[in-house]
């Protein structure tokens, strides 16, 4: 068999309601030329997964192992990919019908692009659908170590790179359990390959609840973690040093704020109190010391005010 010229990568765990919406949009796809590699990554839900993926059979290679992560489910899928590009897609997320085309066309214009992402519409959540990714998450000016860490740039982890440079990056460090993409992106730039984007909209982003990039805690402290790494392993200059330590001090600040967030939703106001004083002495948000009073001195009426907002602004409970 010929190799094909895109190796699309969907691990998958926990997400057989979702996945069908996701191969489908990669088969209505106006580019034909690709495989699917579909990576079971030891998911608690494999009977319903294998029943929903039974029609499918005869267009996607279906691998499975034990858990080894997001990482580790990536690199398995770019290891046995055959196309010289790989395309990684989440298993509850979706393409509209021409974003091999436009991505290949984009990438084949500029030789100079290693590495290339677009636009996405997010759905899934209420409050957040219709919205696009580069509101909520900009990229402007060039992606550089700098731009990534200040999140001037901000990468989605759908995105079209030859396979042979994401070997030579390092592929995805199985170690981390999140924001693993975040840490390839600073190995590929540091390497001195070069990240470009657009505007389009050409992937459907899922928000939902029960995803990792829904727990902001497990976000910034995997963050955290990455920064760590880069300021540990790279050879950085010391205003690149200095960046990553701000940031640092950023991430773990927000994480410290949702744990006073969770902390007070679970009735610990003493702890939710000290988690918030923490976050403000580095954030300095004029909302967070306005609820510190509050909660100091009338928790109950700050339930009551979250209870309100969630049940006659969002229509949902967003605890």
């Amino acid at each position: 068999m010929s190799a094909p010229t895109v190796s699309v990568i969907i691990p998958t765990y926990k997400t057989a309601e979702f996945i069908a919406e996701t191969l489908d949009s990669v088969l209505a796809q106006t580019f034909t030329d690709f495989e699917i590699i579909v990576i079971n990554d030891g998911s608690p839900d494999t009977p319903e997964l294998e029943s929903v993926l039974a029609p499918y059979q005869s267009r996607i290679r279906y691998i499975v192992q034990s858990n080894m992560g997001l990482s580790g489910a990536r690199n398995t899928g770019i290891n046995a990919a055959r196309g010289a590009l790989v395309a990684f897609l989440d298993s509850d997320d979706a393409w509209e019908p021409r974003y091999l085309e436009q991505q290949l066309a984009i990438m084949r214009s500029d030789p100079t692009i290693a590495v290339l992402y677009c636009n996405a519409t997010t759905f899934g959540d209420p409050r957040q659908a219709g919205r696009l990714f580069m509101d909520k998450h900009p990229s402007s000016g060039p992606v550089t170590f700098e731009s990534l860490v200040t999140q001037q740039c901000n990468v989605m982890v759908a995105v079209l790179a030859p396979r042979d440079v994401v070997i030579a990056a390092g592929m995805f460090d199985q170690s981390l359990r999140s924001s693993e993409d975040f840490d390839l992106w600073l190995r590929v730039v540091r390497g001195g390959w070069r990240i470009a984007y657009h505007r389009e909209p050409l992937v459907r982003s899922r928000l939902r609840s029960g995803s990792l990039s829904a727990d902001t805690v497990w976000m910034c402290r995997h963050i955290v973690r990455v920064l760590d790494k880069a300021r540990d392993e790279m050879q950085l200059s010391p205003a690149e040093a200095a960046v990553v330590a701000r940031r640092r001090a950023h991430f773990e600040a927000i994480g410290r704020l949702h744990e006073g967030r969770q902390a007070f939703f679970s009735g610990d106001n003493a702890a939710a109190v000290e988690a918030l004083t923490e976050a403000n002495a580095v954030l300095r948000r004029r909302k967070i010391g306005i609820a510190l009073l509050v909660l100091r001195y009338a928790p109950n009426l700050l339930r009551q005010l979250y209870t309100a907002r969630d049940r006659f602004i969002f229509g949902i409970n967003t605890r």
